[in-house]
């Protein structure tokens, strides 16, 4: 299945810095347990590859992209481990094109005209909006996207479980995404309870807004 239909169905992409592999199975499992099977660990740790790794080998029916890659030779040892998209912070043409070229889901992030332009060039319908608060957040990203109305876009920087409803309002918003339901802090201590609890909030605020059932 497509990425950007995983995303636009669940309204959720989670953010996830993981410091140790072996977490990737419990915090995994937590996912699902919520009813989310799609994810994003973001290459900001050592251990990013091989949770990919693990994540994508315990759980098959799980759809792991690897995010805050920069560089190409980031995005072929993600890949290479098992992720099947790839989110950046910014725009590098030389690293979405790669992608492209490759058959390589990617939302890179974009915050200015020129990014979003660049974006719709190369074919892209949804990009990263980061970072979302930061760069005006909604009013911000009214403005901006007034230019490009078939572009769609997922804010992430700064969004919560307080203002998700707000962007979600918004046509031109694809998805959510951040990293609180998947707070690091949680992870370290093992509470994946806690983090089962707070993806169904976020679900379940996706699926109010949108009128899903």
């Amino acid at each position: 299945m497509d990425i950007l239909e995983i995303t636009g169905r669940y309204g959720l992409l989670s953010a996830i810095e993981i410091q140790k592999s072996q977490d990737a199975v419990p915090l995994g499992r937590a996912l699902l347990d919520a009813g989310l099977s799609v994810a994003e660990i973001t290459f900001r740790t050592a251990a990013a590859a091989d949770a990919i790794r693990v994540m994508a080998k315990s759980y098959p029916q799980m759809t792991i992209g690897a995010g805050s890659i920069v560089f190409v030779s980031q995005a072929e040892e993600a890949v290479a481990a098992g992720a099947s998209f790839i989110v950046s912070a910014g725009f590098n043409p030389d690293l979405v094109d790669w992608c492209i070229g490759n058959g390589i889901p990617t939302l890179p992030g974009v915050a200015t005209a020129s990014e979003i332009t660049m974006g719709m060039v190369r074919g892209l319908k949804v990009l990263k909006f980061f970072p979302a608060e930061v760069m005006g957040g909604i009013s911000g990203l009214k403005a901006l996207s007034a230019p490009f109305p078939a572009m769609k876009f997922i804010p992430m920087g700064g969004v919560s479980a307080a203002n998700m409803a707000d962007y979600l309002r918004l046509p031109y918003i694809h998805a959510i995404g951040g990293s609180w339901t998947v707070n690091k802090k949680l992870i370290a201590e093992g509470n994946f309870v806690e983090i089962t609890r707070l993806t169904l909030e976020a679900l379940s605020i996706f699926q109010a807004v949108r009128g899903i059932s």
